[in-house]
């Protein structure tokens, strides 16, 4: 098993040129070079996870470890806590409505996000049942009756547990190691603020599934386009005499389709995914141009642009169609906020042009909402506070309950497990250093999805103090705590290593694996401990007050 392959040797290499001897499972492409140089075949030779059944036993016991935490007492905090009281009853609304519904009013509901994050709520009111905030059923479960939290609280279970299983099998992708891709999955799936975002019908854990596995289908897209190119070179193609990639006969990119659904499921959550844009642009393009390179075609940045104009405007346009079609349900009804606003003030609507006219104007004011938004919260926080933790969110309080003293608490509070995310900045500084001296593509594209994750926030918040939350964060999250697995296989592992060693450096080999292993093992074993002493404030249990208080690190700032 590779233990770690964090660093190659040129741009455009993959774990696999630094070490090619130990693969973790079989390729798919099997057959003999035919003229190509094996530092070229190393490079473009992808590595292949599918068919090792040991990597999907390791990811199916991660995958079961993030599934236990998050669905066992789902419906714990009773009642709708923080956001809830928005989203789940917006959820219903779709359910039976098609659009957000204010049934205290009997109109439609102002909301200033895109419906998909509620439509997926709304998918566990139908499995499972809702109940409105007097108590009243509004709606049995089709599947079976649990209890109404558990019904809006089940699909952001369903997508935190998935978004681990996407995190191990991409990570596993990009280091060639079954081991670091269980480290990444289980460093997510024991992560508080993931944990909490699982646990509650709010819309962040559904943008941090797709932007991350829009990602996984762009690293995916990069290998499987590097293999047709190194099966072209093997059938005889000499890229030095080629022009243009159309005459390769490359076949339709698939992945990179999958990852334009995925970016439009994301941006049908919440705007803010469009700053994942650029970066994804940049990933399509930087790839190609790579492999180009590799492969020694005459004109790799020309040819890039040429080749990939077609692509990117496919990306984009398949994206807006998902966001377009995630409105269906306002479009298919006449009852939805803005829907007949030309109508409404005198204007002539004409069909299909007149609907995009008024859900433009929709898009108009929500944006001016999102712009104006400055009024103050207690737990509003800035982003340079984020990654220290310095103002996590409070979702549930309650000084009520049995705990073997006269006075208890419970709380839901929206915290980083500490000794994790206290690491993501010595981590990010670590990728820097070893992305700039190894020149390793993987530590480039981590390093562009947190760039683009985080800084437009602190736009944001230089130029219009505009409220925001840590919880704007959870894009961001899987690509820091790849960041970090990064830096544990460098630890585990030197960049590279000897066609034949000595027994020197072979010795030397062996002792710093050892070394680094414990190390690793230690940082691991210390993130399970410290997600296990707060585990009561990530899901809401009754405690001593006093435990409580010892649990508060940094006082009033955590209060």
């Amino acid at each position: 098993m590779t233990l770690a392959a964090t660093s190659v040797a040129s741009p455009d290499a993959g774990p696999e040129e630094a070490e090619a001897p130990e693969r973790d499972g079989p390729t798919s492409i099997a057959a003999p070079a035919r003229a190509v140089p094996d530092v070229i075949r190393r490079r473009l030779l992808p590595f292949d996870a599918r068919r090792d059944p040991w990597s999907w036993a390791v990811t199916g016991f991660v995958v079961a470890v993030a599934a236990l935490v998050r669905f066992i007492g789902l419906g714990h905090p009773p009642g709708k806590i923080f956001d809830e009281t928005y989203y789940a009853k917006d959820a219903y609304g779709l359910l039976t409505k098609g659009v957000e519904w204010n049934y205290k009013d009997n109109i439609a509901s102002y909301v200033v996000h895109p419906p998909l994050g509620k439509w997926l709520i709304a998918v566990g009111e139908w499995m499972f049942g809702y109940q409105d905030a007097d108590g009243n059923v509004r709606a049995a479960g089709h599947l079976w009756t649990a209890s109404p939290e558990f019904g809006w609280r089940f699909s952001a279970a369903v997508a935190g547990t998935i978004s681990v299983l996407v995190m191990v099998r991409v990570a596993r992708r990009m280091f060639g190691s079954t081991t670091l891709g269980a480290a990444a999955g289980l460093l997510l799936a024991l992560d508080g603020f993931h944990l909490v975002l699982s646990r509650t019908a709010i819309l962040d854990i559904f943008l941090l599934l797709f932007i991350l596995a829009a990602f996984g289908a762009l690293v995916a897209d990069r290998d499987a386009r590097r293999r047709r190119w190194l099966t072209a070179m093997e059938n005889g193609l000499d890229p030095t005499r080629l022009g243009r990639a159309g005459r390769l006969g490359i076949a339709f990119p698939w992945w990179r389709l999958a990852a334009a659904v995925l970016f439009g499921c994301a941006v049908s959550v919440k705007w803010s995914a469009l700053f994942f844009l650029p970066a994804f642009l940049i990933l399509i393009l930087w790839w190609e141009y790579g492999t180009r390179r590799t492969v020694g075609a005459r004109h790799p940045v020309r040819d890039t642009f040429l080749d990939e104009f077609g692509w990117i405007a496919m990306f984009v346009a398949v994206a807006f169609v998902v966001y377009l079609a995630s409105w269906s349900g306002w479009f298919l009804t006449d009852d939805g906020f803005y829907r007949h606003w030309l109508a409404g003030n005198n204007r002539p609507e004409p069909p299909v042009i007149g609907a995009l006219q008024n859900l433009w104007h929709y898009h108009k004011e929500a944006l001016a909402f999102h712009e104006g938004l400055d009024t103050k919260h207690t737990y509003q926080s800035w982003p340079w506070q984020w990654l220290l933790l310095g103002r996590p969110v409070a979702f549930y309080w309650s000084n009520s309950g049995t705990c073997g003293t006269d006075s208890c608490a419970s709380e839901v509070l929206l915290l980083g497990t500490p000794v994790l995310w206290w690491s993501f900045l010595p981590a990010l500084a670590a990728l820097v250093w070893l992305g700039v001296a190894r020149r390793d593509w993987r530590a480039g594209a981590i390093l562009l999805m947190v760039f683009f994750g985080l800084v437009p926030w602190f736009w944001f918040a230089i130029d219009n103090g505009r409220t925001m939350f840590s919880f704007y964060t959870a894009p961001a999250l899987p690509f820091m705590v790849l960041a970090v697995v990064y830096a544990l296989g460098a630890i585990m592992s030197p960049a590279t290593r000897p066609a034949t060693p000595s027994p020197e450096s072979a010795r030397r080999l062996a002792d710093r694996r050892l070394i680094g292993g414990v190390v690793v093992g230690a940082y691991l074993v210390l993130v399970v401990l410290c997600f296990a002493y707060f585990f009561k404030v990530f899901v809401g249990d009754v405690m001593p007050y006093a435990d409580w208080s010892a649990r508060m690190w940094l006082g009033s700032r955590w209060i």
